[in-house]
């Protein structure tokens, strides 16, 4: 068994289409837009065959988004080398993004950074 694909809602579609484009190597396919109800999505591919859909439709809710909260708290992006994380880090932070936490290796031996990037959404980027 494997994951398919994690789909997550955002006010700004084209904005975090973006950001995984842009940061993390993501290739988009065509915006999928169902006319009746709103709902607009887009499948991002990434290199390892991972997927994530983006969806957006005009009924959502958007409740305060706590870092300690219950149900999904982030997707994790392997960069590769400590390097890497170090310098998408930099590059995140310079941009303007709001570093949570690292680069650090935590208590369970992980080399990461924590972003808050889509929406007060986390990012992680490891090793």
């Amino acid at each position: 068994m494997k994951i398919e694909h994690v789909a997550m809602y955002v006010n700004d579609l084209e904005g975090a289409k973006h950001f995984f484009e842009q940061y993390l190597g993501a290739v988009s396919n065509e915006m999928y837009h169902n006319k009746t109800t709103g709902f607009k999505s887009y499948f991002l591919s990434f290199d390892d065959g991972a997927r994530l859909e983006i969806m957006n439709r005009p009924d959502m809710d958007d409740d305060d988004k706590s870092l300690q909260r219950t149900g999904y708290i982030h997707i994790a992006f392997s960069a590769g080398s400590r390097e890497k994380v170090d310098l998408l880090t930099a590059q995140l932070k310079k941009d303007g993004y709001e570093v949570i936490t690292g680069p650090r290796t935590t208590g369970d031996g992980y080399y990461e950074s924590c972003i808050a990037a889509i929406e007060g959404n986390q990012i992680e980027i490891t090793i």
